[in-house]
């Protein structure tokens, strides 16, 4: 079919709020002879006036195409080759256009994958999702019509194959496809349905509601890990609170989580996550400083999560490990959130002892604890004097310059005698 293209003069989608390391890729790639989009999210957002969170690139070259082009880029994925382009500590996400494959293409190649013996490289690896199609099939197989526009770096024109654009300036969340289709395939879609909803404060499709309610608990099927990777996405997103109210009118929080639906913290949990939108919200993305530890901690404290002990909802006997519902949690995360929350009383009530609070400011979790008591405190005094003391021994430490290295004290080791002619 022939898209709708919105000519450069007709949107407001600008290559000065697209990332420099994103328009190299883009252009490297057009120059090349290759079709290079801007995809996803990253169209939306801007459309929408907001700074996006990643900058992924769509394109007609295969994954070892790109890595031809760039010295910096990296294949990951087993599933669906990936090519990452590295730019320091930033990766620029390229995927080459892909169609959605029939049932019966998916159980041949599971079955073809399943009979050949494994690569020593790869193992068994599933090529069903290796499925190379083109732009219009690429925009067909993604979730929603708001995600599926493409911003084309030859043309300065945005490219929507579903009708993304004017679900955008009507504010609706709408299924590519059947929805009972959709969701069935990928349960998760509805949690982010509802999340976008919240988040940019738009509508939900009345089919994709209908739907989200009729299905809601297939939710459960969904892969653990996938499932606590959208929560970290829904706690980074400075609509934490809004969102998890959303999920939890959809009916999809209890399918996760009943002591979340339950609200038997009351007002602590809308309250710590409102206060960490607000911590989120004073960057244009999102910090270095929320971590896994910091996001977690602001989930579960209110849960009653305490250095005092675990509480009853983290084990059950059913399921293995510490959980939230039958969302798993990183033991790890938990440990360093009770670091975080021991460290909180000797934040407040400093030492009189100088060496007392650099060694404080040398342990490990320190970051970690002046950001939580940044978010969760209350207490600005303290914050300030802390920041003061990390001024001053950054300060002393550049006027001291290097540490010169001390030469070894003791006798020095007698030299052996030349041998006899």
């Amino acid at each position: 079919m022939l898209p709708l293209v919105v000519p450069r003069a007709e949107h407001s989608l600008s290559r000065r709020d697209i990332d420099p390391d994103a328009l190299k890729v883009l252009y490297r790639l057009k120059e090349a002879g290759f079709k290079a989009y801007l995809v996803g999210g990253g169209v939306r957002d801007l459309l929408l006036g907001r700074r996006p969170k990643d900058f992924d690139i769509g394109t007609s070259a295969h994954p070892y195409q790109v890595k031809k082009l760039f010295r910096n880029c990296f294949i990951i994925g087993r599933r669906f080759r990936l090519a990452h382009v590295k730019f320091g500590n930033k990766a620029i996400e390229v995927a080459t256009f892909r169609r959605q494959v029939t049932a019966d293409e998916a159980a041949a190649a599971e079955a073809a994958a399943a009979e050949a013996p494994p690569s020593p490289k790869h193992g068994h690896l599933i090529h069903r999702d290796n499925t190379f199609g083109t732009d219009e099939e690429d925009a067909f197989r993604r979730d929603f019509t708001i995600n599926a526009l493409f911003y084309d770096i030859a043309t300065f024109s945005i490219i929507d194959y579903v009708g993304g654009i004017e679900d955008l300036r009507a504010r609706v969340i709408r299924s590519i496809g059947d929805p009972d289709v959709r969701f069935r395939e990928d349960p998760v879609r509805m949690q982010r349905a509802v999340s976008f909803a919240a988040r940019l404060d738009f509508s939900l499709d009345t089919p994709v509601a209908e739907t989200i309610a009729r299905l809601g608990s297939h939710l459960a099927l969904a892969a653990p890990a996938r499932l606590m990777d959208e929560y970290h996405k829904i706690l980074k997103s400075g609509a934490a609170a809004r969102t998890f109210a959303a999920l939890r009118a959809a009916g999809l929080l209890g399918v996760l989580s009943r002591v979340l639906h339950d609200g038997a913290a009351g007002d602590d949990l809308p309250s710590s996550l409102a206060r960490l939108d607000a911590y989120r919200q004073t960057f244009d993305t999102v910090p270095e400083s929320l971590t896994s530890a910091i996001l977690l901690g602001s989930l579960v404290v209110p849960l009653g999560f305490s250095p005092a002990g675990l509480p009853a909802w983290l084990e059950e006997e059913d399921r293995p490990g510490l959980n939230l519902g039958v969302i798993p949690l990183a033991r790890r995360d938990l440990e360093r959130m009770h670091q975080v929350l021991m460290m909180q009383r000797r934040l407040r009530e400093p030492s009189r002892s100088a060496p007392a609070r650099r060694l404080l400011m040398q342990r490990a979790a320190f970051g970690e604890a002046l950001t939580w008591l940044e978010i969760h405190g209350n207490s600005p005094e303290a914050l300030t004097f802390w920041r003061e003391q990390l001024g001053t021994t950054a300060q002393r430490s550049t006027e001291q310059g290097p540490r010169r290295r001390r030469r070894r004290s003791g006798r020095r080791r007698p030299r052996k005698p030349d041998p006899a002619p």
